[in-house]
């Protein structure tokens, strides 16, 4: 069983372009079955979704076909806090989706003896591809959680790895490893720690999935200067958990209103559909431009839904109605910030541009911050704030009210 799933997980990688001929024999001597534990949450290939617990004792097929098949497995939610077999509501560690985790390795120049330090080692099985690789006495691997990182460290050492494991923040790196040619994240980041900079060589390479609060997210690659910053280009689509320290707990709408609804809103109507602002790289390009602001979908047993979008400094929202078959939007907006006009304006930016794709964007990080740029790094990407103005009233909507019990969804990825 274990056989036929390698060499079909193998044959797929190599069909879709992730797994090359250099990484094939670390593929073939590290398989990833001896680095999942029994009990997985498998994903989907959109990596934005999780099924129900499978556990390997009491259904081994399911838990072998889940393994080799080109998905993330979540193995734990919640820090640990949650056990049950449905979905937690946070994953904090997992298996990485393999055509992901191979297109990473792909991106990166190494060599036998190049130095890697890993941010995030989860199951250890990226570890030990690092370690087939370059040699594990050059392979420094941080994970904060110790639970995951004792279990990394059992399964490394059960296969003849031994890499310097470090349970620590990956943010803060490992100064004591350093200089490192290559700094690999393998958890997202919205602000790349300038301690990753620092701590690598001149000309070194940090990869890490990044992406703004709004979502959308892609793999950056940067090279590092001599003048102790780092630029490069966003390469493809992502899908990790974020970085603990960075990570953001989201209030739900009851935080934003204070009285019925409308509460205090104003109501409007666009032209601008919800579903425009819907794919992963659209919402990478709008949340690039709109810092502090992350959007929420209210959905309906009609089919239709309530987008929300709402400031993390919970002060403004705004809200627009999607209907099947209409050329305008019901809107309503609240507070100083008017989001549905920042992301509007976001949106239009986007389509004056040639629409973008994550391939033209790029990232360079200084001492003192960070800047998304536009094919070339002297054409920063702007960050706007929409200002207030008057709304025309719109036609009743065909609801009353909203719930609040919201929760964040999955986008398309383009």
């Amino acid at each position: 069983m274990a056989e036929a799933g390698r060499t079909r997980l193998a044959s797929a990688l190599i069909a879709n372009g992730s797994l090359s001929s250099q990484w094939l024999p670390a593929y073939t001597n590290v398989p990833r079955h001896l680095f999942v534990p029994d009990r997985i949450w498998p994903g989907h290939a959109d990596g934005v979704r999780q099924g129900r617990a499978v556990d390997r004792r009491t259904d081994p097929a399911a838990w072998w076909g889940a393994v080799y098949s080109d998905v993330p497995l979540t193995t734990q939610w919640d820090n640990g806090k949650h056990q049950g077999d449905e979905p937690g509501v946070m994953p904090s560690t997992s298996n990485s989706m393999p055509t992901m985790v191979f297109s990473m390795l792909g991106a990166v120049p190494l060599t036998p003896g190049a130095r890697v330090a890993e941010i995030g080692t989860g199951t250890g099985w990226t570890s030990a591809l690092l370690c087939e690789r370059v040699g594990a006495a050059n392979v420094v691997t941080i994970e904060v959680d110790e639970e995951s990182a004792a279990g990394a460290q059992r399964r490394l050492a059960r296969v003849g790895y031994a890499p310097l494991t470090v349970v620590g923040d990956g943010a803060e790196g490992y100064p004591q490893g350093a200089p490192y040619d290559v700094v690999m994240a393998t958890c997202s980041v919205g602000d790349v720690p300038h301690a990753w900079v620092e701590q690598s060589t001149v000309g070194g390479v940090i990869l890490a999935p990044w992406g703004p609060d709004y979502g959308g997210e892609a793999l950056v690659r940067l090279t590092v200067a001599a003048d102790g910053t780092a630029s490069g280009p966003f390469l493809s689509s992502s899908a990790f958990m974020r970085l603990r320290q960075q990570r953001a707990v989201r209030p739900d709408s009851s935080a934003y209103l204070s009285a019925p609804w409308p509460a205090d809103g104003e109501r409007g109507a666009s032209a601008l559909s919800p579903e425009a602002l819907g794919p992963w790289s659209v919402m990478f390009a709008i949340g690039v431009q709109v810092p502090g602001v992350f959007p929420l979908v209210e959905r309906y047993d009609d089919g239709t839904y309530t987008l929300w979008i709402h400031d993390t400094a919970v002060t403004s929202w705004a809200t627009a109605d999607w209907e099947p078959d209409r050329t305008e939007y019901e809107t309503v907006q609240s507070g100083p910030r008017r989001l549905w006009d920042e992301v509007g304006a976001a949106w239009r930016w986007w389509e004056d541009q040639g629409r973008p794709g994550f391939e033209r964007f790029g990232l360079t990080v200084t001492p003192t911050g960070q800047t998304v740029w536009l094919d070339t790094p002297d054409r920063p990407v702007p960050v706007r704030r929409a200002s207030r103005r008057a709304y025309s009233t719109s036609p009743n909507s065909k609801r009353g009210r909203r719930g609040c019990a919201l929760r964040a969804e999955g986008a398309s990825r383009d």
